[in-house]
C-alpha cells in the first residue's frame, strides 16, 4: 500500500527511461490497484510487465472490494500475486483459497506469481519443508503439468521479509532446490526445471549477487527495494549475472 496515482507515475517514468528496454531478463511492476491502468499505459511501449498485487476467484457478483481477473485483464494486466505472506497471515486466506485463486488466474491467461513461505517459530522448529511442501501441493492441487508450466513460484521466509533479516544464500538455495526437487517429484524433472522460483525476503543490492548466482534461485520478489532507485540498482546487478 505505496504510492498514489501522482507517485507511481514519476517513479515508473524513472524506471522506463533506464530499465524499460531490457532484454536480458523480465521487469514486472505491482503497484496497488488505483494506479494499476496508469502504469500498464506508462509502460505499454517498453519491456516492462504489470501485475496486479491480489485478486478473487469469482468472476463478479457481491464481493465488495474484490478485483476480478477479467477486470485485471481489461486494462492490460499480465500478472497477478497470490498467495502473498501479507494476505495470508493479516486477511486469513487459506491454502484452498489460494488455488482457487491460481486456477482463475490461469483459466483467464493471467501469469500467477504464487508466493510460499515459513514463518520464523516454524523454521526454528525444523518444519520449513514440511510448511513449503503443504502450500505447493494444495496450492497446485487439481492443475494439470502444462498449467504448472505457467506458474512462477516466490520463496519468501516471512521471517525476512521487512525485517532487515535475509535468508543467507545458502539458506534461499537450500529451499529452492527441495522446491525444485517437489516439483520434480509431482511432476517430473522437465516440469520441475521449466518453473521459474524467485526469492523474496528484504532483497536490496548489497545481497542481491550472492543469491542470484545460486543455481536454483531464478530471480526476486523485491520489496522495500522496489519503492525507491536501488530497483535500478539491482537491475544492473542481474545484468551482470545473465551472460
Amino acid at each position: 500500500m505505496n504510492k498514489t496515482n501522482l507517485e507511481a507515475a514519476e517513479f515508473i517514468s524513472k524506471l522506463t527511461a533506464n530499465i524499460g528496454k531490457e532484454k536480458k531478463f523480465e521487469v514486472v511492476v505491482a503497484p496497488t490497484y488505483i494506479a494499476l491502468e496508469k502504469v500498464v499505459d506508462l509502460t505499454s511501449s517498453t519491456n516492462i510487465k504489470v501485475s496486479a498485487q491480489n485478486m478473487y476467484f469469482e468472476n463478479n457478483g457481491a464481493f465488495t472490494g474484490e478485483v476480478s481477473a477479467d477486470m485485471l485483464k481489461s486494462i492490460g494486466v499480465k500478472y497477478v500475486i497470490l498467495g502473498h505472506s501479507e494476505r495470508r497471515n493479516i486477511f486469513g486466506e487459506t491454502d484452498e483459497l489460494i488455488n482457487k485463486k491460481i486456477k482463475k488466474a490461469l483459466e483467464k491467461n493471467l501469469t500467477p506469481i504464487f508466493c510460499i513461505g515459513e514463518k520464523l517459530e516454524e523454521r526454528e522448529k525444523g518444519l520449513t519443508f514440511n510448511i513449503v511442501e503443504k502450500q505447493i501441493k494444495e496450492g497446485f492441487y487439481g492443475l494439470s503439468k502444462e498449467e504448472t508450466k505457467q506458474i512462477v513460484i516466490a520463496y519468501e521466509p516471512i521471517w525476512a521479509i521487512g525485517t532487515g533479516r535475509v535468508a543467507s544464500p545458502e539458506q534461499a538455495e537450500e529451499v529452492h532446490a527441495y522446491i525444485r526437487n517437489l516439483l520434480s517429484e509431482m511432476y517430473d524433472e522437465e516440469t520441475s526445471e521449466s518453473i521459474t522460483i524467485l526469492y523474496g525476503g528484504s532483497v536490496k543490492p548489497d545481497n542481491y549477487f550472492g543469491l542470484f548466482t545460486k543455481p536454483n534461485i531464478d530471480g526476486g520478489l523485491v520489496g522495500g527495494a522496489s519503492l525507491k532507485e536501488s530497483f535500478i540498482e539491482l537491475a544492473d546487478i542481474m545484468r551482470t549475472i545473465i551472460i
